[in-house]
């Protein structure tokens, strides 16, 4: 099994696609089939089956995929070490994170890091959480910064920043009133994202947490400025980080509410692999980051509008 055999499997796991994944490792989609042919040949198994929807991993290509990031991830690291130890490491990292987290958190860092360190070469890459977990898992991006989804992985090392404060909203000109408790919200309609988003890993929480059963979900929406958006037209209530509100151009037409009990927060970590050597420019990160890196407010400052709620 060689690293570019392993790229190639990777990236067809990742697409269930033959052309995207050729596309993606730049090669024709003859030789990526012969790779994976080579590959299957190797190791006596079939790794994927063809269907309508394109290429479906077996349950042998399952068992691979781990052992192929963290080879290829032992790869890197073993360039790295050994740059680093002839003294010509390149000062250069990849830091992935949600939009949100990235305007409103490390954009003011990551100025400022940057002019005091002239020579690190940083790249930024925006996605959602499923997509950052994956790209550090196969090592495109060296830190996550995300919320956090008590994920437990022993090859990742994470660090807790700092709690952000959830808030509820509603659109300025909707009916306002009193609700007194989480139990009476839960009939409300909400504006949420997706299933399996860490945004909606947030909602279900903050009710789970105080025993009651999340309200219905009258949308679905693909972002936290989406709901922003939706919220203020008066489709509904939304929970989100109180630092996106300030980035939305629909913030002056939402009002924020109080919320029955103790207010709830999202853990804010960023997240690394864990390696033998650190490269330099990764260090020089996690040690910026553990001084500069810091709450913008602590999360039980009340909202603006306290004793509003939402029909």
């Amino acid at each position: 099994m060689t690293p570019r055999q392993l790229k190639t499997f990777l990236a067809v796991i990742r697409h269930g696609n033959l052309t995207r994944a050729a596309a993606e490792v730049n090669l024709a989609q003859s030789s990526l089939s012969d790779q994976i042919q080579a590959l299957e040949e190797e190791l006596g198994a079939e790794l994927f089956v063809r269907s309508r929807q394109g290429v479906v991993p077996t349950p042998a290509a399952a068992a691979l995929k781990a052992y192929a990031e963290e080879i290829l991830a032992l790869n890197g690291e073993a360039k790295d070490a050994v740059r680093s130890a002839a003294g010509n490491a390149e000062l250069s990292v990849i830091l992935g994170t949600l939009e949100t987290i990235a305007a409103e958190r490390l954009a003011p860092w990551l100025s400022s890091l940057r002019r005091q360190n002239p020579g690190l070469a940083l790249k930024l890459k925006v996605g959602g959480s499923g997509e950052l977990h994956a790209q550090l898992q196969n090592g495109s991006i060296d830190v996550a910064f995300t919320f956090d989804r008590d994920h437990e992985d022993e090859r990742f090392a994470t660090r807790h920043i700092c709690s952000e404060p959830l808030v509820l909203i509603a659109g300025r000109n909707a009916q306002l009133y009193s609700f007194e408790n989480l139990a009476a919200l839960s009939t409300a309609h909400f504006v949420a994202t997706e299933a399996g988003c860490v945004y909606r890993h947030l909602f279900d929480n903050a009710f789970a947490e105080a025993g009651v059963t999340p309200p219905p979900i009258a949308t679905e929406a693909d972002s936290i400025a989406t709901i922003i958006r939706l919220v203020a037209s008066g489709t509904g209530y939304g929970l989100v980080p109180r630092l996106a509100i300030g980035l939305s151009p629909a913030h002056s037409d939402i009002v924020e509410l109080s919320w029955p009990g103790k207010p709830p927060a999202a853990s804010l970590v960023m997240r690394w692999r864990r390696r033998r050597v650190q490269p330099p420019a990764l260090a020089l990160i996690l040690e910026s980051a553990r001084e500069h890196l810091s709450p913008v407010r602590p999360a039980d400052v009340r909202p603006r509008h306290a004793g509003l709620s939402l029909s």
